[in-house]
């Protein structure tokens, strides 16, 4: 008997836990004295084992034994896998990132995609250089389905040597091939210990299913012709809520989730797995029937930190009339999960996996595009609207123009309740590259209030040179100004903010760590260089806490 994955730490509070693994068979899994039986689906063994008792700022090494039989730790070189609860002194630390590519660690692996920011992460926490994160927050394409490995390429074509031809053959196909994907990702050593001894927040971005997904109606239109569809949407939903999205819960969220509670009490294995495609299918047909967006709340109930992970791939809304990033039913759970929320939020950490505040000029190219897409120019120009979309992924907030005026909205509002937060910070990943902006509101004034933008990505996977030069083209003023006034001759209203890119862009593979305590705030900028043979986290810069640059003023 084996553990195949994990152990993953998802869920940490002053006194519980929840940890995540997947065994070779059935089993009842101990973590410090607290058991839980696996579950099986499409002949997969996985168990999420809830502790209590922990004390409270306080550091406990764990092990997994597996009916009985010790497991974990595996003698990797990193010292003990370990849960500790929030810290006494209310200080929080929180690393996050996107896009990570799984391939070798040899020339090749690293001339193709740079060193593993993950890695060198986890080799600075072992070497003790730095204080740890207490959670990391990985906001999309955690596995590339559409460009897997050539490890997973391989398994691939030798199972399905028949399918080559196919638009899909090198691409993963279901919930069985999705397994070979977190295998791959997750069992490199460095990011496994990592990911058992720092809790894990997880949000899923397009290449979990394939690239461009849901950019728009005529995408999702032809995806959802092809023969393969099916297949590969419910082995992406149902893979992902068991690997990434079920350790986003609380212990009360995990009472509460009826999936979770079918995958407890059904006891016919092929019963649990047909509850759980119908459930992935249903998902992707009904966005309103589940919810993948979450929220986690740090440090003290009175003035505390809640992190709201808001789902930008799966709840769109695409009719171009009424284009929606999240619909009414999911935008409806944000805002009572904010400006709604029983609890003072003293800082507000807004994440999604794709940038809420873009460079200004790409701002007003996605809005012009938007507005052409949707027939600002007529019906020629929305066909060709629609290519630009998709050749240039032109799907971000500011090309859901409803949804951006929605989340200025909803800042608005928290900027003038009675208690605002110290700062709203918006994370995001997804453009492979990394940056800060500072914005402003422009309809309600916010002086204590903090507003940023801090995009991270990727933790491994760089953009080609001619890309690079493109973002900083689209940076410069006199671009900004041009797309300015192209977005204004197809009617696109200006919007309730202004924002400049203040630090950035960078292109190097790294991770951004945030450290938050009582009212301050700073950001760590880390990237990954190689040090002979070593992978290491260098800071390019550390910011936080700063005014408002001059031109806001």
């Amino acid at each position: 008997m084996e553990l195949r994955l994990g152990p993953l730490l998802r869920y940490v509070d002053d006194t519980r836990a929840t940890v995540w693994v997947e065994t070779s068979e059935p089993c009842e899994v101990e973590v410090l004295g607290h058991r839980a039986r696996t579950w099986s689906v499409h002949g997969h063994h996985y168990a999420l084992v809830r502790i209590e008792g922990l004390s409270p700022s306080s550091e406990t090494p764990y092990d997994v034994r597996l009916d009985g039989s010790l497991v974990w730790p595996v003698d990797g070189g990193y010292g003990p896998s370990v849960i500790r609860t929030p810290r006494a002194d209310g200080t929080f630390r929180l690393t996050f990132g996107s896009c990570r590519r799984s391939a070798p660690f040899d020339f090749q692996g690293f001339k193709e995609f740079g060193p593993d920011a993950l890695v060198a992460l986890a080799e600075r926490m072992a070497g003790g250089a730095d204080e740890p994160p207490d959670a990391i927050l990985l906001l999309g394409d955690q596995v590339y389905a559409d460009d897997p490995s050539d490890a997973v390429l391989a398994k691939l074509r030798e199972a399905h040597g028949g399918r080559q031809g196919s638009e899909v053959a090198d691409e993963i196909g279901n919930f069985e091939e999705y397994t070979w994907l977190y295998d791959d990702a997750w069992t490199t050593p460095a990011v496994r210990w990592l990911f058992s001894t720092v809790p894990l927040c997880m949000l899923l971005d397009d290449h979990d299913l394939r690239d461009d997904w849901n950019t728009s109606l005529t995408w999702r239109r032809w995806v959802t012709a092809q023969p393969w569809w099916r297949d590969r949407v419910i082995g992406a939903y149902a893979s992902y809520w068991v690997y990434q999205h079920l350790g986003n819960l609380s212990p009360e969220q995990l009472d509460q989730d009826p999936t979770y509670r079918a995958m407890l009490s059904i006891e016919d294995d092929d019963e649990r797995t047909a509850y759980l495609d119908s459930f992935a299918w249903t998902a992707d047909e009904d966005p309103a029937s589940t919810r993948w967006s979450f929220y986690r709340d740090f440090g003290d109930e009175s003035r505390g930190v809640r992190l709201v992970a808001v789902d930008s791939r799966c709840s769109r809304h695409l009719e171009p009339d009424e284009r929606a990033m999240v619909d009414a039913h999911e935008w409806e759970w944000v805002r009572a999960s904010t400006v709604e929320a029983s609890r003072p939020i003293h800082h507000l950490l807004l994440a999604s996996t794709l940038p809420f505040l873009l460079a200004p000029g790409l701002h007003h190219l996605e809005g012009w595009d938007e507005a052409i897409s949707s027939g600002a120019w007529g019906p020629r120009a929305a066909r060709v609207g629609e290519k630009i979309r998709q050749g240039m992924d032109l799907e971000h907030w500011a090309s859901f123009r409803k949804s951006f005026d929605d989340v200025t909205a909803l800042l608005s509002s928290l900027v003038r309740g009675e208690d605002p937060p110290a700062s709203i910070l918006m994370l995001s990943g997804d453009v492979h590259c990394s940056y800060l902006a500072e914005a402003q509101l422009t309809a309600v004034p916010h002086p204590g209030t903090a507003i940023r933008q801090l995009t991270m990505s990727p933790f491994r996977n760089p953009i080609p040179r001619h890309i690079r030069w493109a973002n900083h083209l689209l940076d410069t003023r006199w671009m900004t100004t041009l797309l300015h006034k192209l977005a204004r001759s197809a009617q696109v209203r200006d919007v309730a903010a202004d924002w400049r890119i203040a630090h950035g862009p960078w292109f190097e593979n790294g991770a951004m760590t945030l450290i938050l305590s009582g009212e301050d705030w700073t950001v760590d900028v880390d990237h990954a260089s190689l040090d002979g043979d070593r992978q290491v986290l260098r800071t390019t810069l550390t910011y936080g806490g700063l005014p408002l640059r001059s031109e806001f003023a």
